[in-house]
């Protein structure tokens, strides 16, 4: 049953003046409201990190690390995950912020400047959408979405309200990758006719898990939020929820979002033409909804009777590698790291995640994570090369301060646009066809079924959890 507080939207929640006190204790730490500010170069910025179990402890690390940062609050569902956050937070000196379990209490305090978005898929744009309402700048981890339409919402929210919000695509603030884009468009591989992604990464089987009771100090009616209330089952909560398609969207929209955003950045495009995907849950019988299998391709009309390719590939178990991608078990020298094990020794790890760019003059390759290579010529001799870092949060906080949202690394409606792929290419594989794309809206041209799933997932939205029709 739901509670009082989770029947009302977050605009009667602030309307009612039930999340509006001064000092509000929570937690132990009091979140202080404070009127609106202008904020000087040297002012603290106080962050609410939401969601903080898995990737939302990178957030905290991250952002502790950055000069003039303060980590205001923690927001989580899972009072044991707040519980144990704060005791990692302590030792490591990290302080002590107040937590909450409702987001909407966390958005109504004034002194709150920013928050990180590091929940499941399926909260990330209402979470944003509400955040952006509320003044609140936002880092969104990938994907922006669940479904297209919804991040279509996000993007106008942001530009109505014009709120600084970052794509969590960190590869965008890389430099070498930075330095690899560039090389496409200056034409170093000549014409590029064709993208590759790929998402190899070793997904063994989850099993069947039985409904059970919440665990407890669980809120699992904030945790479903949007999505269909389900019986519990571990299944359908920590990590495991990438594989339902209430909540999350397949490795290719976990892991794989990553390389279709670099995929795309490097051909420069917005929507396709045509999409289609195919392939299965293999080898594992389970309770896994999404495909661990999945080959993707989308087409692309430059004019003049031009066209490109973007393809993508999910794999989740022992495979090949392609090109040197997925070889950071090996030095710069192509030498194995000592204290590997020896399958990862004589093949570079069981992972392989990047992209490949095929152009008339070369080939280009990223590895998913921090380094790049070229191939010149039919004789395929080494062309430029590097290895680079970057810093994403940093990129987030010093547009928050600027206040240049140009400046911004991974745009929200650059994520948008490559969550946009995934949820194509999910909608190709679920209905068994290949979709015709409208270049103009992305919508999928004489469908009803696909834009369906493009709509709201074929699922819907729980009140009072909904994506709002205008933002």
């Amino acid at each position: 049953m739901m509670t009082d507080e989770s029947q009302m939207t977050r605009r009667d929640f602030l309307k009612s003046g039930a999340g509006t006190t001064a000092g509000l204790a929570i937690g132990g730490s009091a979140l202080v409201a404070r009127s609106g500010r202008v904020r000087g170069a040297n002012d603290r910025i106080r962050l609410g990190i939401v969601g903080v179990r898995g990737r939302g402890w990178d957030h905290i690390e991250g952002f502790s690390k950055i000069s003039g940062v303060e980590l205001a609050a923690l927001c989580d569902i899972d009072q044991g995950v707040l519980e144990k956050r704060l005791a990692d937070m302590k030792e490591r000196n990290l302080g002590q912020p107040a937590t909450v379990v409702d987001v909407r209490k966390l958005l109504d305090d004034k002194s709150i400047d920013a928050i990180s978005i590091a929940t499941p898929n399926h909260w990330h744009s209402l979470q944003a959408i509400w955040a952006v309402e509320a003044g609140k700048d936002v880092y969104c981890e990938k994907p922006c979405c669940h479904n297209a339409w919804e991040g279509a919402q996000l993007v106008a929210a942001v530009k109505k309200y014009n709120r600084i919000v970052e794509h969590g695509t960190q590869s965008r603030s890389n430099s070498a990758i930075r330095e690899a884009i560039d090389h496409l468009r200056n034409g170093t591989i000549g014409e590029v006719y064709l993208a590759r992604g790929i998402c190899y990464k070793w997904r063994n089987t989850i099993g069947h898990a039985p409904e059970e009771p919440v665990p407890a100090g669980v809120d699992y009616d904030l945790w479903t939020g949007p999505a269909p209330m389900k019986p519990f089952t571990k299944n359908r909560f920590h990590y495991n929820w990438h594989w339902i398609w209430d909540t999350g969207n397949g490795d290719i929209g976990n892991q794989g979002v990553h390389e279709m955003d670099i995929a795309r950045w490097g051909l420069g495009h917005r929507w396709p033409v045509k999409a289609s995907a195919v392939g299965g849950h293999f080898m594992f019988v389970d309770d896994q909804q999404t495909p661990n299998t999945l080959n993707c391709a989308f087409e692309y009309d430059l004019g003049n009777g031009k066209r490109q390719m973007l393809e993508f590939e999910v794999r989740h178990w022992i495979t090949n590698h392609e090109s040197e991608i997925g070889t950071a078990a090996f030095g710069s020298e192509g030498v194995p790291q000592a204290g590997l094990a020896p399958h990862k020794e004589m093949f570079g790890g069981s992972d392989t995640i990047g992209n490949l760019f095929y152009g008339s003059e070369g080939f280009l390759a990223i590895d998913g994570y921090d380094s790049y290579r070229t191939w010149l010529g039919r004789k395929q001799e080494p062309g430029p090369r590097a290895n680079g870092t970057g810093n994403h949060f940093q990129n987030f906080i010093d547009c928050v301060r600027s206040r240049n949202a140009d400046d911004l690394a991974a745009p929200i409606e650059e994520g948008y646009l490559s969550a946009a792929l995934v949820h194509l290419a999910n909608a190709s594989y679920r209905l068994g066809r290949t979709l015709n794309i409208d270049p103009e809206t992305g919508a999928a041209i004489g469908d009803d079924e696909a834009n369906r799933l493009l709509r709201d997932g074929d699922r819907g939205y729980r009140a009072p959890f909904v994506v709002p029709e205008q933002v």
